[in-house]
Protein backbone atom coordinates (compact mmCIF):
# COMPACT_ATOMS: atom_id res chain seq x y z
CA UNK A 1 0.00 0.00 0.00
CA UNK A 2 1.12 3.79 -0.93
CA UNK A 3 0.34 6.63 0.94
CA UNK A 4 -1.37 7.62 -1.84
CA UNK A 5 -3.92 4.79 -1.62
CA UNK A 6 -3.81 4.31 2.35
CA UNK A 7 -6.38 6.44 4.70
CA UNK A 8 -6.18 6.75 7.76
CA UNK A 9 -8.75 6.48 10.53
CA UNK A 10 -9.80 5.85 14.06
CA UNK A 11 -11.35 2.79 15.45
CA UNK A 12 -14.19 4.67 16.10
CA UNK A 13 -14.56 6.29 12.21
CA UNK A 14 -14.14 2.94 10.92
CA UNK A 15 -16.59 1.03 13.14
CA UNK A 16 -19.19 3.51 12.22
CA UNK A 17 -18.08 3.54 8.49
CA UNK A 18 -18.16 -0.29 8.64
CA UNK A 19 -21.90 -0.29 10.09
CA UNK A 20 -23.25 2.00 7.17
CA UNK A 21 -21.48 -0.13 4.59
CA UNK A 22 -23.20 -2.97 6.45
CA UNK A 23 -26.57 -1.49 6.59
CA UNK A 24 -26.40 -0.25 3.32
CA UNK A 25 -25.61 -3.01 1.85
CA UNK A 26 -27.61 -5.50 3.50
CA UNK A 27 -30.94 -4.12 4.46
CA UNK A 28 -30.59 -0.64 2.85
CA UNK A 29 -30.81 -2.56 -0.21
CA UNK A 30 -33.43 -4.73 0.33
CA UNK A 31 -35.44 -2.05 1.11
CA UNK A 32 -34.58 0.39 -1.24
CA UNK A 33 -36.08 -2.70 -3.88
CA UNK A 34 -39.35 -2.68 -2.01
CA UNK A 35 -39.77 0.54 -2.83
CA UNK A 36 -38.54 0.56 -6.22
CA UNK A 37 -41.01 -2.65 -6.98
CA UNK A 38 -44.03 -0.94 -4.82
CA UNK A 39 -43.83 1.96 -7.31
CA UNK A 40 -43.16 -0.04 -10.36
CA UNK A 41 -46.74 -1.25 -9.74
CA UNK A 42 -48.31 1.72 -9.94
CA UNK A 43 -47.91 1.69 -13.70
CA UNK A 44 -46.74 3.68 -15.80
CA UNK A 45 -42.60 3.79 -15.65
CA UNK A 46 -42.42 7.04 -17.59
CA UNK A 47 -44.57 9.35 -15.38
CA UNK A 48 -43.85 7.74 -12.32
CA UNK A 49 -42.05 10.17 -9.85
CA UNK A 50 -41.89 7.42 -6.79
CA UNK A 51 -40.25 4.78 -9.51
CA UNK A 52 -37.94 7.72 -10.60
CA UNK A 53 -37.06 8.98 -7.12
CA UNK A 54 -36.49 5.71 -5.73
CA UNK A 55 -34.09 4.50 -9.01
CA UNK A 56 -31.97 7.68 -8.14
CA UNK A 57 -31.62 6.93 -4.48
CA UNK A 58 -30.88 3.40 -5.54
CA UNK A 59 -27.67 5.46 -7.79
CA UNK A 60 -26.89 7.49 -4.98
CA UNK A 61 -26.36 4.60 -2.36
CA UNK A 62 -24.85 2.41 -4.67
CA UNK A 63 -22.54 5.16 -5.04
CA UNK A 64 -21.99 5.70 -1.38
CA UNK A 65 -21.17 1.79 -0.96
CA UNK A 66 -18.41 1.82 -3.51
CA UNK A 67 -17.08 4.43 -1.99
CA UNK A 68 -17.21 3.10 1.44
CA UNK A 69 -15.96 -0.04 0.10
CA UNK A 70 -12.92 1.97 -1.05
CA UNK A 71 -12.31 3.73 1.95
CA UNK A 72 -12.12 1.00 4.65
CA UNK A 73 -10.57 -1.25 2.43
CA UNK A 74 -7.94 0.64 2.21
CA UNK A 75 -7.69 1.98 5.59
CA UNK A 76 -5.19 2.28 8.16
CA UNK A 77 -6.61 1.75 11.31
CA UNK A 78 -6.08 3.18 15.06
CA UNK A 79 -2.60 2.66 14.63
CA UNK A 80 -0.53 6.55 15.24
CA UNK A 81 2.11 7.27 13.01
CA UNK A 82 5.63 7.42 14.35
CA UNK A 83 6.84 10.23 16.29
CA UNK A 84 9.35 11.11 13.91
CA UNK A 85 8.58 14.41 12.85
CA UNK A 86 7.89 13.22 9.63
CA UNK A 87 4.32 14.30 8.18
CA UNK A 88 2.30 10.93 7.80
CA UNK A 89 -1.34 10.23 7.75
CA UNK A 90 -2.75 10.12 11.39
CA UNK A 91 -0.75 13.11 12.31
CA UNK A 92 -1.56 16.17 13.71
CA UNK A 93 0.04 19.39 11.50
CA UNK A 94 0.68 22.67 12.68
CA UNK A 95 2.07 24.71 9.60
CA UNK A 96 2.63 28.52 9.29
CA UNK A 97 1.33 30.08 6.39
CA UNK A 98 3.30 32.92 4.11
CA UNK A 99 1.68 35.88 5.86
CA UNK A 100 2.20 34.21 9.55
CA UNK A 101 -0.58 32.80 10.56
CA UNK A 102 -0.95 29.33 11.79
CA UNK A 103 -2.78 26.21 11.57
CA UNK A 104 -3.07 22.79 13.48
CA UNK A 105 -4.98 19.98 11.61
CA UNK A 106 -5.48 16.25 11.66
CA UNK A 107 -4.28 14.91 8.14
CA UNK A 108 -6.46 12.12 7.64
CA UNK A 109 -9.83 11.19 6.37
CA UNK A 110 -12.94 13.68 6.36
CA UNK A 111 -14.99 11.12 7.95
CA UNK A 112 -12.60 11.13 11.10
CA UNK A 113 -14.57 13.17 13.63
CA UNK A 114 -11.74 14.83 16.48
CA UNK A 115 -14.20 17.20 18.24
CA UNK A 116 -13.19 20.76 16.96
CA UNK A 117 -10.12 19.99 15.01
CA UNK A 118 -9.69 20.79 11.55
CA UNK A 119 -9.53 17.05 9.57
CA UNK A 120 -7.61 17.36 6.26
CA UNK A 121 -6.98 14.61 3.46
CA UNK A 122 -3.52 13.64 2.75
CA UNK A 123 -5.57 13.75 -1.07
CA UNK A 124 -6.37 17.52 -0.57
CA UNK A 125 -3.98 20.05 -1.78
CA UNK A 126 -2.38 21.36 1.33
CA UNK A 127 -2.01 17.27 2.37
CA UNK A 128 -0.45 16.00 -0.84
CA UNK A 129 2.19 19.07 -0.06
CA UNK A 130 3.27 18.26 3.09
CA UNK A 131 3.10 14.41 3.18
CA UNK A 132 6.06 13.07 3.77
CA UNK A 133 8.28 16.29 4.77
CA UNK A 134 9.02 16.74 8.34
CA UNK A 135 9.10 19.57 10.70
CA UNK A 136 11.20 22.61 9.27
CA UNK A 137 10.82 21.83 5.71
CA UNK A 138 8.98 24.37 3.47
CA UNK A 139 6.18 23.35 0.54
CA UNK A 140 4.22 24.82 -1.34
CA UNK A 141 0.34 23.57 -3.17
CA UNK A 142 -1.45 25.13 -5.74
CA UNK A 143 -5.27 26.24 -4.84
CA UNK A 144 -8.28 25.13 -7.53
CA UNK A 145 -8.25 28.95 -8.57
CA UNK A 146 -4.59 28.64 -9.50
CA UNK A 147 -2.65 30.34 -7.05
CA UNK A 148 0.24 28.73 -5.01
CA UNK A 149 0.50 29.09 -1.22
CA UNK A 150 3.22 28.46 0.78
CA UNK A 151 3.55 26.80 4.03
CA UNK A 152 6.19 25.89 6.60
CA UNK A 153 5.62 22.60 8.78
CA UNK A 154 6.42 23.80 12.42
CA UNK A 155 5.37 20.80 14.42
CA UNK A 156 4.06 17.08 13.53
CA UNK A 157 2.89 14.88 16.21
CA UNK A 158 0.91 11.74 16.20
CA UNK A 159 -2.75 11.33 16.81
CA UNK A 160 -3.22 9.11 19.58
CA UNK A 161 -7.22 10.23 19.70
Amino acid sequence: MTTETVTWLTQDAYDRLKAELDQLSGPGRVELARKIEAAREEGDLKENGGYHAAKEEQGKQEARIRQLDELLRFAKVGEPPANDGVVHPGSIVTVRFADGDTERFLLGSREVEVGDLEVYSEKSPLGSAILDHKIGDHCAYELPNGRKVEVSIVDVEPFTG
